[in-house]
């Protein structure tokens, strides 16, 4: 339960993927526990399977610190969407913490 933390997206081994290192991750994670944010891991699709691309890795060629993050999703693009509003609470405690701390 909770925000969902996914640090690496993509297909294709590294073509058009974003892998966020474990000193960010660090810093992500103890901002949660300070804040008391409940969060998951997760992975995003399988290696030569497509589909869970985000556009973290534009934002990675930039230089920037990137991690996808956001509310798990039961069938994502179809026509009823399953989530829990208790992860859509973490998910905001968490933007809020991070948008807080992080500097």
């Amino acid at each position: 339960m909770g925000l969902c933390l996914n640090k690496y997206t993509g297909s294709r081994g590294k073509g058009g993927c974003n892998d966020a290192n474990p000193e960010f991750i660090a810093e992500i994670r103890q901002v949660f526990d300070t804040a008391k944010v409940q969060f998951q891991t997760s992975e995003l699709g399988k290696v030569d399977q497509g589909g869970g691309g985000t556009i973290a890795y534009i934002l990675a060629n930039l230089n920037m610190e990137v991690i996808d993050a956001g509310v798990a999703v039961q069938n994502m693009h179809a026509p009823y969407e399953v989530v829990s509003k208790a992860d859509v609470y973490e998910a905001y405690r968490g933007y809020k913490a991070f948008l807080e701390k992080i500097k």
